[in-house]
């Protein structure tokens, strides 16, 4: 079962599919993002990893109520409203601009008009959705190793989590940035970054840094990136004097100045003998590193986890 868990996602393999997908994505999570009430962090806006893949949850229409997900074992995107009205639309290879007109038309065939923004958030040098003929690649075969991917890294995290007794998002999937994370809170507020991602407004980075944290997920690597493989990552903010230099238990962990934080690649946790204690041990280490050198409350931890049920 480790090879089905945690399966072989080279970047160059699917690179295309990638950004593709991740347009996709960025098209339902506008809906999303546009309809629902606003949360702290821009919590409101984000996916979350199901057995089939990624779903936006329930979002309001007015006094109706929707919700879309990609599902990666039938390859559709389908989206269902609480009245019992199901539409699905075939992922397959297709340019961003016909998804874009698909998903917009089939909300208005059930009722459900909606306008979004049209240029890709967080995307320098992004198309907008109605014009972009360019990004059309879907391998099915990847689409479906990412998801697993998500969802045995979800497993895992949401593990780590629940000794955490602070305030904490839930594991949940970013849209804009492409990353599966989760954040825990000192309780303490933060300078705000001056930080800024093409095409978002300021105030979003902002309002999401005002307060001490501590955030970890997994990304699959972008083309062109700084570290462009698939790997996992820790970073704090603010982040405390010495965090660069501590020693974590894996030595694949490194931490790039030019990223700011610490990575530990997919493939190696991917080829461990145990790849959960490898990525446990990550998660652990650099986590205990941000709470003993920023000073974090000892109660935010729990000493020992509850019993199940």
């Amino acid at each position: 079962m480790t090879a089905a868990a945690w399966p072989e996602i080279p970047l160059a393999a699917w690179a295309e599919t990638r950004d593709t997908l991740h347009l996709w994505t960025q098209i339902v999570g506008k809906v999303r993002l546009v309809k629902t009430p606003f949360i702290n962090h821009s919590w409101h806006a984000t996916y979350y990893v199901t057995p089939r893949g990624l779903t936006t949850s329930l979002v309001p229409h007015g006094e109706r109520l929707f919700g879309m997900e990609f599902d990666f074992l039938e390859h559709r995107l389908a989206i269902q409203t609480v009245d019992g009205d199901r539409r699905v639309i075939p992922l397959v290879p297709k340019s961003v601009a016909t998804f874009y007109r698909e998903v917009l038309s089939t909300l208005d065939e059930l009722g459900l008009p909606v306008e979004i923004h049209t240029h890709p958030a967080e995307i320098a040098g992004g198309i907008p959705f109605p014009e972009d003929e360019t990004h059309r690649s879907y391998d099915s075969e990847y689409a479906q190793r990412f998801w697993r991917t998500l969802a045995t890294s979800h497993r895992v995290l949401q593990r780590f989590r629940s000794t955490f007794v602070g305030k904490a998002s839930p594991v949940h999937f970013f849209w804009g940035s492409f990353d599966l994370a989760l954040t825990l809170f000192s309780g303490r507020p933060a300078a705000p970054t001056e930080h800024t991602m093409p095409h978002m407004p300021k105030w979003v980075s902002v309002e999401a840094s005002t307060q001490e944290q501590a955030a970890f997920g997994f990304w699959p690597g972008t083309v062109g990136g700084p570290f462009p493989d698939p790997a996992f990552y820790a970073y704090a903010h603010p982040a405390p004097e010495g965090f660069a230099k501590i020693e974590p238990r894996c030595p694949a962990a490194t931490f790039p100045e030019a990223m700011g934080e610490w990575i530990l690649p997919y493939d190696y946790v991917r080829r461990a003998k145990d790849p959960d204690a490898e990525l446990t041990s990550f998660l652990e280490d650099t986590y205990s590193a941000v709470a003993d050198l920023a000073d974090w409350d000892e109660s935010l931890v729990r000493a020992e986890k509850l019993p199940p049920g």
